[in-house]
This record gives C-alpha cells, structure tokens and sequence, in this order.
C-alpha cells in the first residue's frame, strides 16, 4: 500500500457526487486497488459522526437515516484494506507530540500512521497536516 486516504477524501467518495468527487475517482483509477488504504482513524471518525447524528436525533425517520449511515460506513470500511494505530505509529505519534507539532489528535494519528508505514497521505487538509515534518501529501480533489 502506498497511498492512505484522510478522512476528507472517504467523505467525498461516499458522497458520490460533484467536481471533487470526479477528480478523485480519475485518481484512484490510475492506481491499483492494492495501493489503497484508509486508517482506523478515519473509521473511528466516521463512526462517532455516525453516533452523534442518532444522538441528536429528533424523529425515527432521523434514527433510521443515521443507522443507515452507520451501515454504510461499516460496509464502506470492509471493501478496502485499514491500518491500524499499532505500535510503530503510536512512536511516531508521541515523537511528534513531543516536537509540539500543533495537529488535532485525529489528524496527528492519522499522521503517524501514514509516516510509519511511509505511505503518502491523501487529504485536502494540506494548511493542517503540511505541519507535520516528513509528512507526504496529496491531494486527488484538485
């Protein structure tokens, strides 16, 4: 695997829709299924996105809307390989912590992941992982 997918990216890809979404698609078509992954950050995110939308809930129409969201996002997260936050990226993680790299923790675990794997991150949040030192990133929306 050579690529990791941020977050930003599985969002648009899940949206199916507009500009961005056909630029990435044009991307991901020109790389083998097999240089593809998504981390368990990004499932981690989607999932408490997931709960905060049944949580604040105000019908049963909106429950069942957030629990089919649930679903695809677990279905989603199946097809595609995610790498964990194991112990290689928990290092890298605490390494950056404590160079005071200003990165939301998500953002950060996503970071770490990508850098102790030296896998290219691909995301439109350049202005925040662009922060990380050694990082690689792309951006297939543009």
């Amino acid at each position: 695997m050579k690529y990791l997918l941020d977050t930003d990216h599985l969002s648009i890809l899940q949206r199916q829709s507009g500009p961005e979404y056909a630029m990435l698609m044009t991307r991901i078509a020109q790389h083998s299924p097999a240089d593809l992954a998504s981390s368990i950050i990004s499932f981690h995110e989607q999932v408490l996105g997931c709960h905060t939308y049944i949580s604040r809930a105000h019908s049963s129409s909106d429950v069942v809307r957030g629990y089919g969201m649930f679903v695809r996002v677990l279905q989603d997260f199946a097809v595609a390989p995610v790498i964990p936050f194991d112990a290689a990226a928990a290092a890298v993680f605490d390494g950056l912590v404590a160079q005071r790299v200003r990165v939301a923790t998500m953002d950060l675990r996503i970071a770490s992941i990508a850098l102790s794997r030296g896998m290219v991150l691909v995301t439109r949040n350049v202005s925040d992982f662009g922060k990380v030192p050694g990082l690689q990133i792309e951006d297939w929306t543009v």
